[in-house]
């Protein structure tokens, strides 16, 4: 990475693998003790940013808000682990950079780097903490099934039915003479009728049920930890006064 690079402009840009792929974000910037030049930062990985591993800054190319790495990133959340302390050894740094199967050549100097703010070179000390930075995302809570299935009652329902009763009926003859009739057997038949129930069901509809989704929104409370720096001054000729 170029020396003209201003390592304060790095913090928090996004970094990119080599393969293209978003690793997260930087967090800390750690620059050679000699050259000043950026050597190593670290990189907030995970859901929220929790999880912080280091990356090397040597042939990395700063592109707008993207940084771009020579690693890939399925490297990075395996990196060893090394404290955010404000400063590598050369042990360390040389440690990751066998790691990540680069050069462990290092520049003129001892090789060792820190992190910014801790030596401003200037009297100057930024200090830096952590804010919660909090996002969803989707997750399968469960699934609903619609289904259609049967089943059989009895129904009572009063149907009004007719029928046919014989009824005799006898009407006087005044006006018969006598040698009219003779007296002989005879017989007359009449058929009966009647009507009765008689039970079909057919299939008619009588409602359509959809089943839909809609969206409520609720406000959850998540708790996660931030580290912030504190300053100190320590001034030796103060000791000696006393």
């Amino acid at each position: 990475m170029s020396r003209s690079v201003n390592p304060e402009d790095l913090a928090g840009l996004t970094v990119i693998s080599k393969e293209g792929e978003k690793i997260g974000s930087i967090g800390s910037i750690y620059l050679a003790d000699d050259t000043g030049t950026p050597e190593w930062a670290t990189v907030k990985t995970g859901l929220f940013g929790h999880k912080e591993s280091f990356v090397p800054l040597r042939d990395a190319e700063v592109r707008g808000d993207e940084v771009t790495v020579p690693v890939a990133k399925s490297k990075v959340s395996e990196a060893p682990r090394v404290d955010a302390d404000g400063h590598l050894s050369t042990e360390e740094s040389q440690n990751l950079y066998r790691y990540y199967g680069l050069d462990i050549s290092m520049p003129e100097g001892d090789g060792n780097t820190k992190g910014r703010g801790h030596d401003g070179g200037d009297g100057t000390i930024t200090r830096s903490e952590e804010r919660l930075r909090v996002g969803t995302e989707p997750v399968e809570t469960g699934r609903v099934r619609l289904r259609k299935y049967i089943v059989t009652e009895e129904q009572q329902v009063r149907v009004p039915v007719r029928h046919e009763e014989v009824r005799v009926e006898r009407e006087p003859i005044t006006d018969g003479r006598p040698g009219d009739h003779r007296v002989e057997e005879a017989e007359h038949e009449v058929t009966l009728h009647a009507e009765k129930p008689v039970v079909r069901t057919e299939t008619v509809p009588v409602e359509k049920v959809t089943l839909g989704k809609r969206t409520v929104s609720e406000e959850e409370t998540v708790t996660g930890k931030v580290r912030k720096e504190q300053i100190e001054v320590t001034d030796p000729s103060v000791e000696r006064r006393r």
